[in-house]
């Protein structure tokens, strides 16, 4: 987009002036904080129009979202280090490095962890999923894709898919209703197979009835490009076309949370040594993900646990003020915005995904579990 300079000081203190109308009731809300700050340092003023253009698309959801304590996406992998000055200190604030020049550090090596059997914490068999979010390089992130680009990602992965299937078996279910000039989708499913997959948790949900990621661009031309492939024992999953465009998982019920994690691991390793599948990666924040929230690790280790006491007044809220101090982040079992289960069973996480080692953090969700319990124990006497 070529703006003459008049019209892109004018597009400029528009924005500025949103931000400032934001923060009047959201002070919470860092996309608008820091975008004030960014637009009135020496980057943020000398942006190019076509720049000044992609910047706004990273804020809008936060601008069309007042509500959000985060409020922007990448569009692209490189746009952490483009637009460095302002995501940079969404980012450290987000992630608690007060320092200021912490840089991430990918390590899966678990050889010197300790049993995390949570049966030595009185669990029975526990429900574990484990999932990552990555990236591509050679596309754009999900709120800067086009349909076109959408089906030219999924036919991307479909070699791939091949290659895990070769490996796990299973099936690939697709929600593109065409190929365009390339044809038919043989993998498509119907709307009915598609509604047990999410009732199921195998698939994510219609993203267009999510505000933030459609002011992002991220469910733009749903469905296409939207599916899952999941093995034939039904414990590792991969979505494509979600908030990033691969959501990587493995789930299991277990009672040593090293198995998934190694699981998972080793998911991974098959997907990387496919010809042609290289993950995006920042120097200083690890694998790139469309929201800062998951950049570093992409990683959410959780746990389904039973806390009765906590949970007696039917809610999580007690949960979530007891397990906010532990480090952990506490949703419904069908994920974020679900409710809890009948018989007091919540899913926990660690909250942490940045600057923390993977290996980290499942000792992290051991070390919650046991501290949780502690507390839960402590609610019935």
């Amino acid at each position: 987009v070529d703006m003459d300079i008049d019209t892109k000081q004018q597009f400029i203190n528009d924005i500025i002036a949103e931000c400032k109308s934001v923060l009047e009731e959201n002070p919470g809300n860092r996309c608008a904080k820091y975008c004030l700050e960014y637009l009135n340092s020496e980057e943020g003023k000398n942006l190019k129009s076509k720049d000044v253009m992609t910047f706004y698309k990273c804020i809008k959801t936060g601008l069309e979202n007042p509500d959000s304590s985060l409020g922007c996406y990448a569009m692209t992998p490189l746009d952490y280090s483009k637009f460095g000055g302002f995501f940079d200190k969404v980012i450290r604030d987000y992630h608690g490095d007060e320092s200021g020049d912490k840089t991430h550090i990918t390590d899966w090596n678990v050889d010197d962890a300790e049993d995390y059997d949570v049966k030595k914490l009185g669990q029975d068999e526990l429900s574990m999923r484990v999932r990552v979010g990555r990236n591509l390089i050679g596309f754009n992130l999900p709120g800067e894709m086009d349909k076109d680009e959408r089906i030219k990602f999924e036919q991307k992965m479909l070699p791939a898919f091949d290659q895990l299937m070769e490996k796990y078996g299973g099936k690939i279910h697709s929600l593109t209703p065409d190929f365009g000039d390339i044809g038919a989708n043989p993998n498509l499913i119907s709307k009915e197979e598609y509604q047990k997959l999410v009732d199921a948790h195998v698939m994510f949900k219609d993203m267009d009835a999510d505000p933030y990621l459609k002011s992002a661009g991220i469910s733009s031309d749903w469905p296409y490009g939207r599916g899952c492939w999941q093995s034939q024992d039904k414990m590792r999953i991969i979505w494509f076309g979600e908030e990033d465009q691969l959501r990587i998982m493995c789930m299991q019920k277990g009672s040593n949370l090293l198995e998934v994690f190694a699981n998972l691991n080793e998911m991974l390793s098959t997907v990387e040594s496919i010809d042609g599948i290289e993950f995006a990666r920042d120097d200083n924040y690890g694998y790139v993900t469309s929201c800062p929230s998951n950049l570093g690790t992409g990683m959410r280790a959780s746990v389904h646990v039973k806390i009765p006491n906590l949970t007696a007044d039917g809610t999580d809220k007690k949960a979530k003020e007891v397990c906010k101090p532990l480090g952990l982040s506490v949703r419904g079992t069908g994920g974020e915005h679900t409710p809890i289960g009948a018989d007091g069973t919540v899913d926990i996480s660690p909250s942490s995904r940045l600057f923390i080692k993977e290996k980290e953090i499942i000792g992290k969700l051991y070390e919650g579990i046991e501290k949780l319990m502690a507390i839960e124990n402590s609610y019935s006497q």
